[in-house]
């Protein structure tokens, strides 16, 4: 790529170790060896900032430009257009084009003859859909990014620009995480009526960047390993903001015309004001995805006061949600199903319990989910999940009760019960198993854990109608009385572990002696003698990984959020697209024997992996030893070293990332490596015993606890609990 025409385009220290590859230190350390690095163009002190073009001239003298980074050279310059809207577009105008050519080398389908044929005006010459033209500098960035992704694929490319856009401008659009978009995915497939797979159309009202309809057609249409469908799924949507209903459009676009996919879904995506002036005013889905604006009081009380979509009463103004709750029910076809995300306050102010009355009545209202903390934005609030029914043709859409669910409780602590994030991090394969065994349909008797509930309509229309999930769910614990034995069984193993494993750590005792070659090497040092090779972990591509259960020969993803919950990988990816990332150099996948290091100072930590393969994401780093020059136990015991962390971090917040290159490996021979990696296995082993038997521990404290506070004590039980030992 030629370097940046703009003179006038600066980038951050940060920026720099991204288009440079290395970690910020790296480039703080240059600018202290290299009189010749460029100086500072604007900025502060704490916060300089560098000319774009001069450091990439600086960067290509010293052989410091590295291919991975062509992608981060370009994003400054969209990132210098100015305003959001105006780099929103751009990036639409470049996807736009990106779509066009994928779909030329494909044969036409219905999609290609339907929304490509509205997209000719979303980066061509002529301008934007609302006819605003293209500036010279929003043109020669969509001419630079289309030539970056015919090398590094239009998918890729896309997702790259639109994730960072969203990175910048995170204050002021909301996302719907990809977990909780699978999520709602998933529930409204299990609430439905009809056979599985048999959903022609997807209607989100509010679809931001599209989201909730990328999960819809991955849960609906399949992916490349997918058998092609005779009818292609419909996904429709609209947005208030123009940007965001240009981006949602090609990125379902470029989604549906991924290498291999033999049948793309169709895209209908519109702007416009989906309460006060509905696009869509004809559409009848069969299922309605949203996650809706909160608390908007200027949402057109006044003006639509007689809207026929008000089966179930007026709206108050204060109650926004409900006007977006009645308008889905209005848009979806006879016997659809509707998953909404609600502020939990939409389930008991007293303002709304008329409409929540006439949805209970009505029968179109299913199922409550208390979601956790932390699962979508505003992060502080446990918002809920509505999931609601059409009537079927002829029929009065009456339930036999009101499934509750209460999974707020589904947070765990982050590795050592510290708070370093601020927030506790979400389990989400727990949280997907805990939602999806209360919704999956069956008997509505069958035995249910403790934290779901199936209340008669009548039991909830009282005077208040009040919905929450934790006002109904009993309080007992979820664990049964086999539960309970296994526990226990497992408890009592760990036990046995933890003192062989103990008997051996600690007789290690400091012998007070240095062994020979005692001294410190840096992974940087290690890697350019050639003991070892080190590899950065990637980003998956927007909405590429899944949640929930997986099959046998999945690749489990591992995050740094992930290493905060627990070290549990939370999505997977299915094996043929793991490979195909691999061959392509957009995913780093570990091997056997492989040390994966931590580069994020909040989540700082070593390991050997060896449930390989392993996706890694961002900040993650997999290292490849010579086994004739280096033991990779031991490797991994001497880089989590809590001092390596102190010295190799920035320490300007909790959130800093670690130069990986300035971690440091005590000097031994391979021998002595050999014995100490030996002890660094047992000492994991033991780290992870200990762990393990901490959380069944916490979670017999608390089954018993419930237990007895509901008088169940053993008819048998000692008069004196023994003292002393387990």
């Amino acid at each position: 790529m030629p370097p940046s025409a703009d003179p006038s385009v600066s980038v951050t220290l940060a920026e720099i170790a991204r288009i440079a590859g290395v970690g910020r230190a790296a480039v703080s350390n240059w600018r202290r060896r290299h009189d010749s690095f460029p100086a500072p163009v604007g900025g502060t002190d704490t916060s300089p900032q560098f000319a774009l073009s001069q450091v990439e001239e600086w960067l290509r003298r010293q052989g410091k430009l590295d291919e991975v980074g062509s992608r981060e050279r370009l994003w400054p310059e969209f990132e210098a257009l100015g305003d959001r809207d105006t780099m929103g577009m751009a990036i639409a105008a470049a996807g736009a084009r990106l779509a066009r050519e994928e779909a030329g080398q494909r044969p036409a389908s219905p999609s290609d003859a339907g929304h490509l044929a509205d997209l000719p005006d979303i980066g061509a010459a002529g301008g934007f859909p609302d006819d605003t033209g293209l500036s010279d500098a929003q043109r020669s960035l969509v001419e630079r990014a289309v030539g970056l992704a015919r090398k590094h694929g239009a998918r890729e490319t896309y997702d790259f620009l639109l994730g960072r856009w969203l990175d910048t401008h995170v204050r002021q659009i909301g996302v719907t995480p990809h977990p909780l978009a699978a999520l709602m995915a998933q529930v409204a497939e299990l609430s439905r009526d009809g056979e599985a797979g048999d959903v022609g159309s997807v209607f989100d009202p509010a679809c931001g960047t599209g989201g909730l309809l990328l999960a819809a057609a991955r849960q609906w249409a399949g992916t490349v390993d997918a058998p092609p469908s005779d009818v292609p799924l419909k996904l429709l949507g609209q947005d208030v903001d123009p940007t965001q209903a240009a981006l949602a459009a090609v990125r379902l676009l470029l989604a549906g015309h991924s290498p291999g996919c033999e049948t793309a879904w169709e895209v209908d995506v519109r702007a416009g004001n989906t309460l006060r002036a509905d696009p869509h005013p004809g559409v009848r889905a069969d299922v309605v995805l949203c996650n809706p604006p909160f608390n908007e009081r200027d949402w057109g009380y006044e003006e639509l006061a007689t809207d026929a979509r008000w089966t179930y009463g007026l709206p108050p103004r204060t109650e926004p949600e409900l006007a977006w709750t009645q308008h889905a029910l209005s848009r979806l076809a006879p016997g659809g199903t509707a998953v909404l995300l609600m502020p939990p306050g939409v389930a008991s102010r007293k303002a709304g319990r008329r409409i929540r009355a006439g949805l209970l009545r009505s029968g179109v209202l299913r199922a409550v989910v208390a979601l956790p903390p932390g699962t979508a934005p505003p992060h502080s609030v446990a918002l809920h999940l509505w999931v609601l029914r059409a009537p079927a043709e002829g029929g009065t859409g009456a339930g036999t009760g009101v499934l509750l669910v209460d999974a707020a409780g589904v947070q765990p602590e982050p590795p050592g019960g510290t708070q370093r994030t601020g927030r506790a991090a979400i389990d989400w394969s727990l949280l997907h198993r805990r939602v999806v065994s209360a919704v999956q349909p069956g008997d509505e008797d069958r035995d249910r854990p403790a934290d779901h509930a199936v209340l008669p309509v009548i039991d909830l229309l009282d005077d208040e109608v009040d919905l929450t999930p934790a006002r109904h769910v009993p309080k007992v614990a979820a664990s049964t009385d086999l539960g309970l034995r296994r526990s226990w069984n497992r408890f009592g193993t760990l036990l046995h572990e933890l003192r062989d494993l103990s008997a051996t750590l600690s007789a290690l005792e400091p012998s007070g002696e240095e062994p020979a070659g005692q001294g410190a090497v840096t992974v940087g040092d290690l890697l350019r003698a050639g003991a070892m090779t080190m590899r950065a972990g990637q980003q998956p591509a927007d909405g590429a990984v899944r949640t929930g259960d997986a099959p046998d020969d999945a690749v489990p993803v591992l995050t740094v959020a992930d290493v905060l919950a627990g070290g549990r990988p939370s999505g997977w990816l299915p094996v043929r697209e793991a490979s195909a990332g691999e061959t392509a150099g957009t995913l780093t996948v570990t091997v056997p024997e492989e040390v994966v290091v931590v580069g994020a100072y909040r989540a700082f930590g070593a390991w050997v992996d060896t449930g390989a393969p392993t996706v890694l994401g961002s900040q993650l780093f997999a290292l490849r030893v010579d086994p004739t020059l280096l033991d990779p136990w031991f490797l991994a015991g001497c880089l989590r070293a809590p001092a390596n962390a102190r010295q190799a971090g920035t320490h300007a917040s909790t959130s800093s990332r670690l130069d990986v290159r300035r971690l440091q490996v005590l000097r031994l021979p391979l021998e002595e490596q050999r014995r100490y990696g030996e002890a660094f296995r047992r000492l994991t082993a033991f780290e992870r015993s200990l762990r393990e038997a901490g959380a069944i521990g916490g979670e017999l404290v608390d089954g018993l606890t419930d237990g007895l506070s509901a008088g169940r004590m053993p008819r048998h039980w000692p008069e004196r609990a023994p003292r002393g030992g387990a």
